[in-house]
């Protein structure tokens, strides 16, 4: 998937967050190893968001592909943004956001630390 269709996708997701009452705070933010689509605000909890896109289902859902090692580089990213911003004591959750065709699911707390 090119960079502009990635980011055609990552622009869905906030929108639909947006709509659901999340404030997106950043998009992209990136650290040697690891990325972090958006990061929102859900009424004071801090929300690191991995956008995941897929044409169709043919090979699986979207959502079925973030699993353990992408998991790692998720909660390594959020730990450097955490540090690099000096956050401390705000409660943290990490979402995915699946986009498929036309349908966008959302996944909050999909995973923990």
């Amino acid at each position: 998937m090119s960079r502009a269709v990635g980011a055609s996708f990552e622009r869905l997701a906030a929108d639909f967050l947006s709509h659901q009452g999340l404030r997106v705070l950043e998009s992209n933010y990136t650290c040697k190893g690891g990325e972090i689509d958006l990061v929102c605000d859900d009424h004071g909890t801090l929300v690191f968001v991995e956008v995941r896109a897929r044409r169709g289902n043919r090979h699986g859902a979207p959502e079925e592909t973030v699993g353990t090692v992408k998991q790692r580089r998720l909660i390594h990213a959020a730990r450097h943004y955490l540090m690099v911003r000096k956050i401390v004591d705000r409660p943290c959750r990490f979402d995915v956001v699946a986009v498929e065709g036309e349908t966008i699911r959302h996944y909050p707390d999909a995973f923990q630390t």
